[in-house]
């Protein structure tokens, strides 16, 4: 009885921890669908200076902290609009106000996509090079 006892607790709390883990790293690095906004750059998290007139990106603070700097600082995304407008940029900076899967371009590379009058771009599907 004694044994019984001890088994289901520890049961629950083995499946209870295995059902809050979080995502594995690798589909965290595969990229996702989310919007793009446009920021003025300068020094970034990875370090660098960068200008406007850079191909750069940040990516939201979750991704650029579960992945850690050494493993996202230099990669290059690609980004697809839904209307087929692409480019190929290199993350520089962690954005705070972006959601998961959401990236913060330079005003040049998001002039690569859309007109900066357009602030926004939803559904842009990106990926890690």
């Amino acid at each position: 009885m004694f044994k019984a006892t001890l088994f289901v607790p520890l049961f629950v709390v083995l499946a209870s921890f295995a059902a809050a883990a979080p995502a594995p790293l690798q589909s965290r690095q595969s990229g996702g669908v989310g919007s793009v906004t446009f920021f003025d750059t300068g020094l970034g998290a990875c370090g660098n200076t960068n200008t406007d007139s850079d191909a750069i990106t940040a990516i939201s603070a979750s991704l650029f902290d579960s992945m850690g700097s050494a493993a996202v600082c230099g990669r290059q995304i690609s980004l697809t609009t839904q209307d087929g407008h692409s480019v190929t940029v290199t993350v520089e900076d962690r954005c705070t106000g972006c959601a998961e899967f959401d990236l913060d371009l330079t005003p040049s590379a998001f002039q690569q996509l859309a007109s900066l009058d357009v602030g926004r771009l939803q559904g842009v599907s990106w990926s890690f090079i």
